[in-house]
């Protein structure tokens, strides 16, 4: 019986995975620099919170999907997806709950980033309804039989 040999990779690979692991470490010092109790509270509960309640509903809702979209189902749930990340990463510049610190210190204003997020979800809408019917007139063509030759 054989033992498999871990993958480690090249010494690129490596080197790339320890520098992207040094800055995890180092964004997490000083994430926890303030009140860490307060973030680590908040890290647990959103994975509580994503865990046992949002991946059940990312369930049905896909199951239902599914169920009603047919052929086209990946070309909702990619640009919804996308647009569900965007909001899950900017939420509070695109609802507007930005403390006074934020402006502080960025020197910038959450004013537009609804709007912005907006355009953007009906760009990821619209192009993946295009790309939809760029290969519904494709296949469609390699369906027709063509006429033959001889006649």
């Amino acid at each position: 019986m054989r033992i498999p040999r871990p993958v480690l990779g090249s010494p690129f690979h490596l080197l790339v995975l320890l520098c992207s692991f040094a800055l995890c470490g180092y964004a997490g010092v000083r994430l926890l620099d303030g009140d860490w109790l307060l973030i680590a509270l908040w890290f647990v509960g959103a994975a509580v919170l994503h865990d046992l309640v949002l991946v059940p509903l990312y369930g049905v809702a896909d199951r239902a999907l599914i169920k009603g979209a047919g052929r086209w189902v990946n070309h909702v749930r990619v640009p919804a997806a996308l647009s569900g990340l965007l909001l899950l990463v900017w939420f509070p510049l695109i609802t507007g709950r930005v403390s006074e610190r934020y402006a502080r210190v960025t020197a910038l204003s959450a004013d537009g980033y609804a709007a912005r997020w907006l355009l953007v979800t009906a760009a990821l809408f619209g192009g993946s309804a295009l790309l939809y019917v760029v290969r519904a007139r494709r296949a469609r063509r390699r369906r027709r039989p063509r006429p033959s030759a001889s006649g």
